[in-house]
């Protein structure tokens, strides 16, 4: 857990002190290669061209990974060099880009065009781009998920050969490349990728019933389908969408009870744009914390006992 932490923290930190270092780093052409690869040199009706093709995408990579893990677990000297390595993995698979500043992009955007385009990288390429408040926070969520939480915490269940595997089944399921792929194998990782993402779609939920409004979040949930074992993952966006809406009315209440918008038009001119994007990236950066302090407190009792 203290190896996650600070693999964490040192990703976080990295990600805002060295923006630039980010896409200098995190560049996927290898994986994009094998798999052209993969798909020129198997015939049809291979496995390659299965729903389980992708196992021979990921393998590789995944066993690499997993020999330098284990090789570098033990030993004080190795114990160092472990968390070097489970530090550079998890931001490697981190992102690949910085939400902060693609949302920002979006609410900083002066004509509809410009922020249509700025809101089409929240969308997995082909999907139609919405500039729907509820659609956006959707997107949000939907990117937090793919880009921090989905690789943590497969890191922490995993470590770094879980933060890859993530990354990797996100990129084949949904990445630039999936519409060369064999389209029985980009299925199979899309439900791979769904699995892996349902137990990450709870606990973002869970996070954020505590950071936010427990009954609105708790009821979409439980409407959406939630509480059932179904993969769809829709439960996490509808639950946003209640969360930004319960407090959009919240902060109007109060502005209203407090006098601060004595008129229709001083509140539009005090209000900010797409609010539903602020108070959206807003949850988001909560549930993180969230989910740090948890493991903050794991750090604590292993040292304790």
């Amino acid at each position: 857990m203290f190896v996650t932490l600070i693999a964490a923290v040192v990703t976080l930190a990295l990600g805002h002190l060295a923006p630039s270092l980010a896409p200098a780093v995190r560049h996927y052409g290898w994986y994009h290669a094998w798999t052209r690869w993969l798909d020129a040199k198997f015939p049809q009706e291979s496995f390659w061209r299965g729903r389980y093709g992708i196992v021979l995408a990921l393998l590789p990579a995944l066993l690499l990974v997993l020999f330098f893990q284990l090789a570098l677990a033990d030993g004080a000297v190795l114990g160092l060099a472990g968390i070097l390595f489970g530090i550079a993995v998890l931001f490697y698979a981190w992102g690949p880009a910085d939400l902060d500043r693609e949302v920002e992009a979006i609410t900083e955007a002066r004509d509809p065009v410009a922020r249509h385009n700025a809101a089409s990288h929240l969308w997995p390429p082909g999907e139609p781009v919405s500039l729907d408040g509820g659609a956006l926070v959707g997107a949000v969520f939907r990117n937090a998920q793919r880009r921090w939480f989905g690789v943590l915490f497969w890191f922490i269940l995993l470590g770094p050969v879980g933060a890859l595997l993530y990354r990797l089944t996100a990129i084949t399921a949904e990445g630039d490349g999936t519409h060369v792929l064999p389209s029985e194998t980009v299925a199979g990782a899309r439900v791979l990728l769904a699995i892996l993402d349902w137990p990450v779609a709870q606990l973002m939920t869970l996070a954020m019933a505590l950071v936010g409004n427990f009954d609105s979040v708790f009821g979409a949930w439980k409407e959406a389908g939630g509480a059932s074992f179904a993969l769809d993952g829709e439960f996490l966006a509808a639950a946003a969408r209640a969360s930004v809406k319960s407090e959009l009315a919240e902060e109007a209440a109060d502005e209203t009870e407090s006098g601060v918008a004595a008129t229709s038009s001083a509140l539009v001119a005090s209000a900010p744009e797409l609010p539903e994007l602020r108070d959206a990236m807003s949850l988001v950066w909560r549930i993180l914390l969230v989910w740090l302090a948890v493991l903050a407190l794991f750090v604590i009792a292993g040292w304790v006992s």
